[in-house]
């Protein structure tokens, strides 16, 4: 890693997500290698948002690392409630840690707060900004079931709001894939993404409001949930909720080979009996944040804040 924090997947060449992938590959087959990397190191979490799979795996990966945690809480119980500013926050936990993770609802909260620190700050999500560590577990993931080389993906769901999906959208233009984005009119991926895809070179950006025509092509699905709490208007939201949703009968027109993914939790978008087929890859895409986030923890802790290894 040549950063000292991260906080968009825009920043990351892909020379950066193979590296990532790779070591991440290394600690999945042996974590004990790096057990007691970080055993004098403190990961400060300040989520001021709800979160169980980015916060409890970025604990377990800052403890499988040998190193321990220390959380802020909920909002209602922080100095927030007091007046306290997110900078004046960060900067007082920084004193107490060695890396911190902050997830928030301001979209460029994260960039802003990465300004009043010294220690490597990671954004687990701001608004509907991006979610740059769910990136590299999605990309390790997609690596894993399908390759990243030569793919057709389709991404459904919220395009407007999934900060999960412009993330990803713009690291797998690395790659060169082939991406098509389903979704209702009202909620298509936002312009200045679709803008800054296209002048990507090797970007492939296709959009369409029917997944049937495009199914069978794809070597990968990326569900996202419809996300109520980012919608200003609540007849907005009933307007498109229930309206994507996979189950087996979908995937029959799918190749037997597509791997169906989706950064959850899920609501209705995917039905339960999805689970049981070979396509699913939701559940092994949570548990690749462990190792995932591990291998960003390492990297962005060592000394120097430049990864060398």
């Amino acid at each position: 890693m040549r950063h000292d924090h991260l906080i968009t997947s825009k920043q990351l060449s892909r020379a950066d997500i193979e590296r990532v992938l790779d070591y991440a590959a290394e600690i999945d087959a042996d974590p004990s290698a790096v057990a007691d990397r970080h055993a004098d190191k403190l990961l400060g979490l300040l989520f001021f948002e709800p979160s169980t799979r980015t916060k409890m795996s970025f604990e377990t990966a800052m403890k499988r690392l040998g190193g321990d945690v220390v959380d802020m809480g909920s909002v209602e119980s922080s100095s927030v409630k007091k007046g306290e500013t997110l900078a004046d926050t960060v900067r007082v936990i920084e004193g107490y840690t060695d890396a911190l993770v902050l997830r928030h609802p301001k979209q460029g909260a994260p960039a802003m707060a990465s300004e009043f620190v010294d220690v490597p700050l990671l954004n687990a999500g701001d608004g509907a900004g991006h979610h740059p560590t769910q990136t590299m577990l999605d990309l390790y993931t997609i690596r894993e079931n399908a390759g990243l080389d030569d793919l057709t993906i389709g991404i459904m769901g919220d395009l407007k709001y999934g900060r999960t999906v412009h993330s990803l959208a713009y690291a797998l233009s690395n790659f060169d894939a082939r991406q098509h984005f389903i979704s209702p009119e009202s909620l298509q991926l936002p312009r200045e993404v679709v803008y800054d895809l296209h002048q990507q070179e090797g970007a492939q950006v296709r959009e369409h409001e029917a997944i049937d025509e495009v199914l069978p092509s794809l070597d990968v699905l990326y569900v996202t949930r419809i996300q109520r709490e980012r919608f200003p208007d609540e007849n907005e939201y009933q307007q498109v909720a229930g309206e994507y949703q996979i189950d087996v009968d979908t995937l029959e027109a799918a190749s037997d080979d597509l791997t169906v993914m989706h950064p959850l939790p899920r609501v209705d978008e995917i039905a339960p009996e999805v689970d049981e087929t070979d396509h699913a890859a939701y559940f092994e895409q949570a548990h690749n944040g462990v190792p995932v986030r591990m291998a960003l923890l390492d990297l962005l802790l060592r000394e120097g804040g430049d990864g060398d290894e």
